[in-house]
């Protein structure tokens, strides 16, 4: 089974919304709607027009998961969107690993040196891929005073791609 990443936007709005809601609301019970969450219906404008990006992850043409990436300053963005299908999940198929690879990938190639992200605690399998990718969990305050926070999140992770500095 091959899986193709590829940039997306709004003509996978359907799938997008399907695939993400029904993680946030029916397997986790994250209290969060679409009205909450304007963005997945604009794409092009919230992610891809201040320089970020929204990756889909295809398996036989069907959208099988997401990441984003929120460009929110000159050098630093915000992780998003960050879901995979259940049955797709885990170390066989590699699906959250191979888009976080193709998102730090362009966050290096477009000039961006630090990603940050929120979540919620419930997601602790999450925050583990997160660690092992070698994000470091952050306190609120130490985010940067422009991060795009949403709603739901409190726990805060930090990723340096230049760690030499």
């Amino acid at each position: 089974m091959k899986v193709q990443l590829k940039p997306i936007q709004n003509e996978y709005q359907e799938q997008i919304v399907d695939l993400i809601l029904n993680i946030q609301q029916k397997e986790f019970n994250v209290p969060i709607t679409l009205e909450d969450q304007p963005d997945l219906l604009k794409i092009r404008n919230f992610y891809y027009e201040p320089g970020g990006c929204f990756l889909g992850a295809f398996i036989d043409e069907k959208l099988a998961g997401t990441i984003a990436l929120v460009r929110f300053s000159k050098d630093a963005g915000a992780i998003r969107k960050m879901f995979v299908k259940k049955e797709y999940r885990g170390k066989e198929f590699g699906i959250a690993q191979q888009l976080l690879e193709e998102l730090i990938n362009f966050s290096r190639e477009n000039g961006i040196s630090d990603l940050y992200l929120g979540t919620v605690p419930i997601l602790k399998a999450a925050l583990r891929f997160y660690e092992k990718n070698n994000f470091k969990t952050i306190e609120q305050e130490e985010l940067p005073k422009d991060f795009p926070l949403m709603k739901p999140d409190t726990v805060f992770c930090h990723l340096n791609l230049n760690p030499s500095r």
